[in-house]
């Protein structure tokens, strides 16, 4: 099998490594393109890796964008060993991913968040994201591939094999999802929880202003600058001002405690 026997069209399809997963079959050939997520949970970068494969009977090659050559790789068992040791590799790399959405949920529910926990979500959600969508592709195409060489029935097809193959993909695919699912709750309680200490904050920034409504009131009467005001005279005006600003923190609270009482009391109940 040599590149010139490949359609134009297709070869264009083959050489760009941007080429989405993909099963094509022709009628003496067929075409298998997987763009496969290769993760470094170290750096916290995915490189995506594209193989074109060109299967003619059950021989396969695997097209080297470099060269601009097919080279053979051997038979339908050798592609699936070669396919097989990546998915094992993404297996273990998608379980990091769990370990270390475990290690946020800890924290979060620890109350032990540090400053850093939404760059932390958004990196791995970024990630857990582009690994979901390429091996949902990459399963789809498999499958065709599948379906096809299972009908024309090589003697270098191991169907278990291949069954197995796929069943790793879709296993990647779902830990993916799963991965998501579990960040996107992780997310809500987050909010939940940032939610209800920016309501505490308010309610106590709401406390602390009527304690000084009635104080501003008040100063701001007795500071006009015009005749009349009482208590100009008095020696004991000061003191009697102070009563009568306590009297009004007093009126402005009492419904608050007593709002508060009766929540004390139903809790006390329950």
């Amino acid at each position: 099998m040599t590149v010139e026997k490949l359609d134009a069209f297709l070869l264009e399809d083959i050489e760009n490594p941007e080429h989405p997963s993909d099963f094509i079959p022709r009628e003496h050939y067929s075409v298998l393109i997987l763009r496969l997520p290769q993760p470094h949970i170290e750096t916290g970068e995915i490189d995506i890796v594209s193989f074109a494969f060109v299967t003619e009977e059950d021989r396969c090659y695997l097209y080297d964008r470099k060269k601009r050559a097919l080279e053979p790789i051997g038979s339908l068992a050798q592609m699936n060993a070669l396919l097989d040791e990546k998915t094992e590799t993404l297996i273990k790399a998608i379980k990091a991913y769990h370990l270390e959405i475990e290690k946020l949920e800890e924290s979060l529910y620890e109350g032990t968040l540090s400053s850093q926990f939404m760059q932390r979500w958004l990196a791995d959600k970024k990630e857990v994201s582009l690994i979901y969508r390429l091996m949902f592709h990459a399963a789809l195409s498999f499958e065709l591939f599948i379906t096809h060489h299972k009908r024309l029935a090589y003697e270098s097809y191991e169907e278990l094999a291949y069954a197995d193959l796929y069943e790793h993909m879709v296993r990647i695919r779902d830990l993916a999802k799963a991965a998501m699912e579990k960040l996107d709750n992780l997310y809500d309680f987050y909010r939940a929880k940032v939610d209800e200490k920016m309501n505490r904050n308010v309610y106590y920034l709401t406390m602390l202003s009527g304690i000084f409504l009635p104080l501003t009131l008040v100063t701001g009467f007795f500071g006009m600058n015009t005749g009349g005001l009482p208590y100009t005279d008095d020696p004991n005006g000061t003191w009697k001002v102070v009563g009568f600003s306590l009297v009004l923190e007093i009126l402005f609270f009492a419904p608050f405690i007593y709002q508060n009482m009766k929540k004390i009391k139903r809790y006390k109940r329950t």
